[in-house]
């Protein structure tokens, strides 16, 4: 939409357009030759009314066609000579709407059924003459309601394939960007942070083994290494995801636990509540807590066992892992990134996330996460 200019609602278009057309046909009938009495208000009632149903010809066209066909009848039967002006708008609508068959089976049938009804109610000997010139007039207009129909059907659907092909070509180019990404990645980080690992656990290694206290520092880019290329694996697993690729939600998690009792860590899982489908942003948060969470246990806290537990809640979805591991029993120092990944994860979805030593042993990771306007 251009700058500056207004948008009108569909509905109020609509309801503008069948006050016109019942106006018009009013006025048509009105200022011609017409009944008086009953048949008068008759027709004045149907001639309104199939004006007025228009309005919801969006909604409902095969609805409003079969309405303003019947009042072409009723108000033609009643005396009123004017053309169905509401049944051509009916017709085109009911034509863009895709309605093709339909609409031309109902139109030669209201064709006939007018020509009938004028060959009844019309006195003289020229009810044959003002009948057929009636029925050449109404097959004009509506072969020209139908055209014009047809034409803007065509045009929607030329501009809703031009859309899905712009969707489908940009969705091909974000594609084609990652996987360069990827590969550009791949090839200029995977190396070097894997010599800085190796060269790291190589000198922690001998130090230990020389009966040498390691430096802080060099158990730092032991931990750094290790978290770099965790992170660089799973930013890569990412890039190149594609949408036939389902991402680890919270069916994968029995699978996980399951990968790290071979580990050793007597590993187990418990669902509460009553589970239900999850947003799938809030499935993968939680799978990553779980992964990052027993990661951390089996590489640090020199644990044996861990409980995992997944909660699920109304508006909520809770996830707790306990360990019996060694944990500082004062305040952390900085946390690493995995951690702090796992923060971020919960904030971006309004979640809280509480991480800390546990008073009986072990350390503990609690994470609560909205499911709100989930089905």
């Amino acid at each position: 939409m251009g700058k500056g200019r207004l948008a009108v609602p569909a509905g109020v278009t609509d309801w503008a357009i069948a006050v016109g057309v019942a106006v018009l046909l009013l006025g048509t009938g009105l200022s011609g030759t017409h009944p008086s009495g009953g048949r008068e208000l008759l027709g004045c009632a149907l001639l309104a009314a199939g004006g007025l149903a228009l309005a919801a010809h969006r909604r409902a066209p095969l609805v409003v066609l079969t309405i303003t066909g019947l009042c072409a009848v009723g108000y033609l039967g009643a005396g009123f000579e004017v053309l169905s002006v509401a049944y051509l708008v009916a017709v085109y609508g009911a034509v863009r709407a895709g309605h093709r068959a339909v609409t031309l089976a109902a139109s030669m049938g209201l064709l006939a059924v007018l020509h009938l009804t004028a060959l009844v109610f019309h006195d003289g000997p020229a009810r044959e003459v003002v009948a057929q010139a009636r029925n050449t007039l109404e097959i004009a207009w509506l072969v020209a309601a139908f055209a014009a129909g047809e034409a803007v059907r065509q045009a929607e659907r030329r501009a809703d394939e031009a859309e899905r092909t712009r969707e489908e070509t940009a969705r091909r180019r974000a594609d084609e960007e990652r996987l360069r990404i990827a590969r550009e990645l791949h090839d200029s980080l995977t190396h070097q942070i894997s010599v800085i690992r190796v060269q790291s656990e190589v000198a922690v290694h001998v130090a230990r083994r020389r009966g040498e206290q390691v430096p802080e520092a060099l158990l730092a880019i032991q931990e750094a290494g290790w978290e770099a290329s965790r992170e660089l694996r799973a930013t890569l697993e990412a890039l190149r995801d594609d949408d036939t690729t389902p991402p680890h939600g919270l069916d994968h998690i029995p699978n996980l636990v399951k990968r790290f009792r071979t580990t050793g860590l007597e590993t187990t899982l418990r669902i509460e509540g009553n589970p239900h489908a999850v947003p799938a942003a809030v499935g993968r948060t939680a799978y990553r807590i779980v992964q990052e969470s027993l990661t951390n246990v089996a590489r640090h806290a020199a644990a044996t066992t861990a409980s995992v537990l997944i909660d699920y809640r109304p508006d909520a979805l809770g996830i707790h892992i306990d360990d019996n591991g060694k944990a500082i029993l004062h305040p952390a120092p900085t946390p690493g990134l995995g951690l702090l990944g796992m923060r971020e994860r919960v904030t971006a979805l309004g979640g809280r996330l509480r991480t800390e030593p546990r008073s009986a042993g072990g350390f503990t990771v609690q994470a609560e996460l909205p499911t709100n306007g989930a089905s």
